[in-house]
């Protein structure tokens, strides 16, 4: 599910990296989709580092039918605890469930910066409609929309589905092919790049895909094949 609509989708900015909530529309969108998902089962949850995604997610689940609680895991980085902050390891110590009967009503919410959205450099926070008229809607569109030509210091979507992809094989599809159920919350060139890759679709197909906000969009993974629900 991309993001519900945020403050700066409502002000037709450009956003990226940039960290803004939600708006109203986008909780209400949010909220929502998750009505859309309620009776599906749920098993581990994938957010980007921005709190519209993080937002989205958490607001979706509550509309779910099972009595799981989302928690944020803090796994202990692979270099070993004695390389992150001081803060940073308070987290991953302090936050651990000991209580049995809490593990198994625990439903782990995992946080990837590779989940992001495409960061658009030189143009997050501008307007959309501003920047059309200095540059060319044609060329405004190509930063938007093409493939492998990024907004000038910014990433392409071929940029983002070199960190989304790999992501993806390693750490979401395991848990597929264990049998898990995946739910991700993340944003619209993310989902984009994933979504190219699982329908197989060319440069030029992509050009017209949209991702609408707080839609659920349901695949399921069967004999290593993708099929959209």
């Amino acid at each position: 599910m991309r993001h519900g609509q945020s403050m700066w989708n409502a002000a037709k900015l450009f956003t990226g990296w940039v960290d803004v909530p939600l708006t109203k529309k986008g909780i209400d969108e949010a909220i929502q989709g998750g009505r859309e998902i309620a009776d599906i089962p749920i098993d581990e949850v994938y957010v980007s580092t921005l709190i519209r995604a993080q937002m989205t997610a958490m607001l979706a689940l509550s509309q779910h039918n099972s009595d799981k609680t989302p928690v944020f895991q803090y796994p202990v980085p692979k270099n070993g605890i004695k390389n992150v902050s001081e803060n940073e390891e308070k987290m991953i110590n302090w936050s651990q469930v000991n209580a049995e009967q809490g593990e198994q009503n625990i439903l782990p919410v995992h946080v990837s910066w590779q989940l992001n959205e495409r960061m658009y450099g030189d143009l997050q926070g501008l307007n959309k409609d501003s920047t059309r008229e200095k540059y060319g809607a044609e060329q405004v569109h190509i930063w938007r929309r093409s493939y492998d030509v990024p907004p000038p210091n910014g990433e392409s979507l071929e940029l983002t589905a070199q960190r989304t992809l790999p992501y993806l094989q390693s750490e979401i599809l395991p848990k597929l092919k264990s049998g898990k159920n995946i739910f991700i919350a993340a944003h619209g060139n993310s989902l984009r790049s994933i979504i190219m890759d699982l329908e197989n679709l060319s440069r030029e197909e992509v050009l017209s895909l949209e991702v609408p906000t707080g839609v659920p969009i349901i695949y399921q993974y069967e004999d290593s094949k993708w099929i959209r629900l």
